[in-house]
């Protein structure tokens, strides 16, 4: 069965079951979650500040949205609403609304192999919702980012007492095809998910550092041994350099099909060392960073400068998607953590930070201000019409 196409995230919110009894309701679901959105886009953080900015917005938001009952919920039914929905079925609506974002975003290719084929980076990652782990309920979510727009495809919950490699087998399933390159940082790099990327037919890039000690050494090694020319070692190198937060840095990637033939890893087709050298302009201190890495990019299909943008695109899912929702959605002040609240407000901050960027917002403390002052604006943006709620 085809999945459905949203056309607007009201569109997606309405396709998530309504997880209460029909006896006792006033409010339509829709509504509720629509009020939360709108909330969330216009700076709030929790359940007490939704109801707050509610409240302060009702008349207009009433003339907006018609409900059913002619007036709107109270905080205890829209802090009920975020800790009873059910949030498996907010992420699978979210991520089929999100792909939508996607393939609208405007095209960015880092590579395009030698057989033509476009390959699209895509970062894995883990994040913990502090403000829930600080009160005793531990959430830890981890999430596949896309390199070129940060629109998250999908995201899924770390059970309790487990970590991130639990967790990553089945979210990547399916979303690992021709055409992907998954990259992830050390704490991932585990045979198990480079064999399953390689069985959907996708690559990867791994990064791997003093975690994994013997393979870390192993690949130094490689790099030390002068190369062997019987054994035809393709090697590239490419070097930048950036000047900025008064810091000059020199990053140098490396890369050779050395050790594919030795290493005992899936699909192994080259290996990279990674130095990167900080240099504090003021200061003139100085640091030294060497990391490795594995792919199963062949020469051919990637070289040093594709792995370079493969490797810095990575941080995307940091820089452009956790750092935004810890610090301008406020979400590492949030104190939420009541049943599904701190997954369900992550995923939502998820998608409004990717719905703000389809509409050009390149700073995101501007967009809040932009929709805060205007609940016509914000319900625009989430795509809530007068149809009655």
């Amino acid at each position: 069965m085809d999945e459905p196409q949203y056309s607007t995230l009201i569109d997606a919110l309405a396709d998530v079951p309504d997880p209460r009894k029909a006896r006792g309701k006033q409010y339509s679901w829709t509504l509720l979650l629509t009020l939360i959105c709108s909330a969330l886009a216009s700076g709030e953080r929790g359940g007490h500040g939704i109801a707050i900015w509610v409240a302060e917005h009702a008349t207009i938001l009433l003339m907006r949205l018609h409900p059913e009952r002619g007036h709107l919920p109270s905080e205890s039914t829209l802090r009920r609403a975020l800790r009873r929905v059910d949030v498996a079925a907010l992420e699978q609506r979210l991520s089929q609304f999100a792909g939508a974002i996607a393939s609208a975003a405007e095209p960015s290719v880092a590579v395009i192999s030698a057989q033509g084929e476009i390959l699209q980076g895509q970062a894995l990652d883990g994040k913990a919702v502090r403000g829930a782990c600080a009160h005793g309920q531990p959430t830890h979510l981890v999430s596949l980012v896309q390199h070129t727009s940060a629109v998250t495809l999908v995201q899924l919950a770390v059970a309790q007492k487990r970590n991130e490699i639990s967790a990553a087998p089945a979210l990547l399933c399916g979303r690992t095809g021709p055409g992907t390159v998954t990259t992830m940082d050390a704490r991932l790099t585990q045979r198990s998910l480079a064999a399953q990327i390689e069985r959907e037919g996708g690559y990867s890039m791994m990064v791997v550092k003093r975690n994994q000690r013997r393979l870390y050494e192993e690949l130094a090694l490689f790099f030390q041994l002068p190369a062997i020319r019987a054994d035809q070692e393709q090697c590239d190198r490419i070097q930048t350099v950036t000047k900025g937060h008064g810091r000059l840095e020199t990053r140098t990637l490396e890369c050779s099909t050395a050790g594919a033939d030795y290493l005992v890893w899936p699909g192994i087709a080259q290996i990279m060392r990674r130095t990167c050298e900080r240099t504090v302009i003021k200061t003139g201190k100085r640091s030294i960073e060497v990391s490795y890495g594995l792919t199963n990019l062949a020469p051919d299909a990637a070289r040093a400068p594709h792995l370079e943008a493969f490797w810095r695109g990575h941080w995307t899912i940091e820089n452009r998607k956790q750092y935004v929702r810890d610090v301008t959605f406020g979400e590492d002040q949030g104190q939420a953590y009541c049943g599904s609240t701190p997954q369900a407000l992550a995923s939502l901050r998820n998608v409004l930070i990717d719905l703000m960027r389809q509409q050009g917002w390149s700073n995101l403390a501007d967009a809040l201000r932009h929709y805060s002052a205007s609940v016509p604006r914000v319900l625009a943006l989430i795509g809530a019409d007068a149809s009655g709620l």
